[in-house]
């Protein structure tokens, strides 16, 4: 028994997975049961790779090439995998493994301000037309929310919009900043609900020239604007703050920095929205995710962020999770990227569309059998900023829904 076929054997005890090794063997593992997929891996280094850390090397092998999928595709193969150590369900050795991990991408998360907008860049520069491939016509990169499970991508991206506007409570009159404002559909939605006037910050060049250009096309340009800008450097206050998918990218020791610079800017009454993609567990990142698609991110548990919110004398007015719809977001993500893999591919190569494929499978699977979800934390600065009850909420989501 070779090495690769001893990692697979200790790893797969439910499903159907088999591997085609590098001298032409296959090896068969599971309880053939479903998710099937059968995979073979060219060579003999990347084997070796993959025995060392499956983390990282098996999307590595998948992007270059070196491991192909004969029967299934590659999200199959990762569904298999994880749902065999989904759980707590890890050997001993890969357990190993995630903790050397972690304690080795600590300096990753150190990310100021020199360093977060190359880091952003890397990422949310890419062209404009990749990510019109398999996102929204809002152009929502950050999870949808589904009132249904019939709901489409649209319909869940809107109703996103709606559940936190509606947490907000958004009135007229008021000045909205919005953190990490990315292709703009956010404050352009906040500026069509209500005369209010809204900045977003971005540090992402091409989300800034999109945004202005989407805000004019709108008519809004006048209450509404982006500016190229490091939330940090920013001194006015704000009635209201909402950061969408950005707090991945702040760092666990700049936490107490970036809920001080909340404090700071909001107005005495003001009120705070951080939505987060976060962990149940301790708070990590995927090594293959930091190098490849968001350098600098780092995916935190409510119990590294509270602490940090709490230090800044911040109110903690309203937590939610939301467990499944990041999932469901990134499936309808994956398939319309799919769909359209030749546009990718003419956008960039076939590796980068394996890159991605990989992407997209990891992390949907990473919040359908692992420990990812979302969660959305509204703050402020004193404890008659909001209603009593939570029935206010309800009430807008209702009535912006037009139900």
């Amino acid at each position: 028994m070779n090495l690769l076929d001893l990692l697979f054997s200790n790893l797969i005890s439910q499903g159907s997975l088999a591997v085609i090794d590098s001298t032409g063997a296959k090896h068969h593992y599971g309880d053939g049961t479903p998710p099937v997929a059968v995979a073979r891996i060219r060579d003999a280094k990347a084997e070796r790779r993959i025995v060392l850390a499956p983390d990282y090397h098996l999307l590595e092998a998948y992007t270059d090439g070196h491991l192909v999928m004969e029967e299934g595709s590659f999200h199959d193969f990762l569904d298999v995998c994880c749902a065999n150590v989904a759980d707590g369900g890890m050997n001993p050795v890969h357990k190993i493994y995630r903790g050397i991990g972690r304690a080795f991408l600590f300096w990753q998360r150190w990310n100021p301000a020199h360093l977060a907008q190359k880091r952003v860049s890397h990422h949310y520069d890419l062209h404009e037309n990749l990510f019109r491939l398999f996102l929204d016509d809002d152009l929502q990169y950050s999870c949808a929310y589904f009132r249904s499970p019939d709901d489409s991508l649209e319909q869940a991206q809107i109703a996103k919009k709606h559940h936190i506007i509606a947490k907000l409570d958004v009135r007229d009159g008021q000045k909205i900043l919005d953190i990490g404002s990315g292709w703009g559909g956010m404050a352009i939605q906040l500026a069509k609900t209500a005369d209010v006037k809204v900045v977003g910050v971005t540090l992402s060049k091409e989300q800034l020239e999109v945004a202005r250009r989407r805000a004019e096309e709108s008519g809004l340009s006048d209450r509404v604007q982006f500016q190229l800008l490091d939330y940090r450097k920013l001194s006015e206050k704000f009635d209201r703050i909402v950061s969408v998918g950005m707090f991945e990218h702040v760092g666990p020791p700049h936490y107490r920095q970036y809920f001080r610079k909340v404090r700071d800017l909001l107005t005495d009454d003001g009120v705070a929205l951080v939505h987060s993609v976060g962990e149940y567990d301790y708070g990590s990142s995927n090594p293959w995710i930091q190098r490849h698609i968001f350098p600098g991110s780092f995916t935190p548990s409510l119990g590294q962020v509270l602490p940090a919110v709490e230090k800044a004398r911040l109110w903690t007015t309203d937590v939610e999770v939301l467990r499944v719809h990041y999932a469901e977001t990134l499936l309808a993500w994956r398939r319309r990227f799919t769909e359209r893999r030749a546009e990718a591919a003419a956008l960039y190569d076939e590796r980068f569309c394996r890159m991605w494929e990989a992407y997209l499978s990891a992390c949907e699977i990473g919040f359908r059998r692992m420990s990812l979800m979302v969660f959305q934390i509204q703050l402020a600065k004193h404890r008659h900023a909001v209603p009593l009850t939570r029935d206010y909420m309800f009430e807008r989501e209702r009535q912006l829904a037009g139900d």
